[in-house]
């Protein structure tokens, strides 16, 4: 039965051979005896089932079948060599890929320091992102599909390591205006006729938030959901309801007084970010960087007390 595959060491003793048409020739560019070059002529001759080259004298040429074979061999050794420079690539600094997951939040408020940062030292790196809710990062995670994902604390999952970065606060943003604000704490007793606006409602964030409200005993049947951090707190501005959000998404605006932040009740609904990644894979050191460069950037934006978290 013949093999279906050719060995790669016959198919370069044939290239030389058919490149310089002498077996001296050919065994020392290829730093063997002139006796191996034939047995590697003689059994891929075997394989092909046909002869691959005429003698005429210390001279060989190609017959019409070794014509059609090394225009395949030329192409088979041609992708062999660049597979072997993009290996070689690889392994020099600043060189790769880095396949990155993550939210929509982190995608606008983290990643681009995050990834400023990170090409200043790996300039060449090939970086690809990712973006979707935490189903989606969990998914790609385990059909590895990306090696990174920037997102809050997969629950229960044993196939996936974790590395947190910040613990924040959801607290409720609103408008200076609102008589929540003026009074300086939440009228639970007006809540129910408040409009909510909430992040995206088939988003990890927004069963958190639905959680929390059912285990206080809180109504949450007035609500509007978006899918947009930026969306929410222009309608909190114009005062169309309440968000229900991390401040560090709304840090300019807290600053500059346009929104005003409450706790949403005495116990705290507390999210834990970090990077994620399938357990057992050891990271590159562009990866290891990356998560680096994830703790440094995000060190101020823990919600109050998280330390205790």
């Amino acid at each position: 039965m013949k093999a279906n595959v050719f060995d790669t060491r016959h198919l370069l003793a044939f290239a030389a051979l058919a490149r310089l048409g002498s077996f001296t020739q050919a065994a020392q560019e290829l730093f063997l005896t002139q006796s191996a070059i034939s047995h590697a002529i003689k059994a891929l001759e075997e394989q092909a089932g046909c002869r691959l080259f005429e003698r005429s004298g210390r001279r060989v040429s190609l017959t019409q079948a070794g014509e059609q074979l090394l225009r395949h061999v030329d192409k088979i050794l041609a992708e062999m060599k660049s597979a072997r420079n993009g290996l070689e690539e690889l392994s020099r600094w600043g060189h790769g890929r880095l396949r990155l997951g993550a939210s929509t939040t982190a995608c606008q408020y983290i990643l681009p320091t995050v990834l400023r940062e990170f090409k200043q030292s790996f300039p060449k790196c090939i970086i690809s992102i990712d973006p979707g809710d935490h189903a989606r990062q969990v998914e790609l995670l385990q059909q590895n599909r990306i090696d990174l994902a920037l997102m809050l604390e997969p629950a229960g999952l044993k196939d996936l390591a974790f590395v947190p970065l910040f613990v924040d606060e959801m607290r409720y943003l609103l408008a200076p205006v609102h008589a929540w604000a003026r009074a300086g704490r939440v009228q639970r007793e007006t809540l129910e006729r408040e409009t909510l606006i909430l992040y995206n409602q088939t988003s990890y964030t927004f069963r958190l938030v639905k959680e929390y409200f059912q285990a206080e005993g809180l109504p949450l049947a007035n609500f509007l959901e978006l899918g947009s951090m930026e969306a929410i707190k222009e309608l909190v501005k114009i005062g169309l309801g309440v968000g229900v959000l991390a401040p560090w998404v709304a840090r300019a605006e807290l600053a500059a007084g346009a929104l005003v932040s409450l706790p949403l009740g005495r116990r705290k609904l507390r999210r834990r970010w970090g990077v994620a990644y399938l357990r057992g894979r050891r990271l590159t050191l562009g990866e290891e960087t990356f998560v680096g460069l994830c703790q440094s950037v995000t060190t101020e934006f823990a919600g109050p007390d998280s330390a205790a978290a």
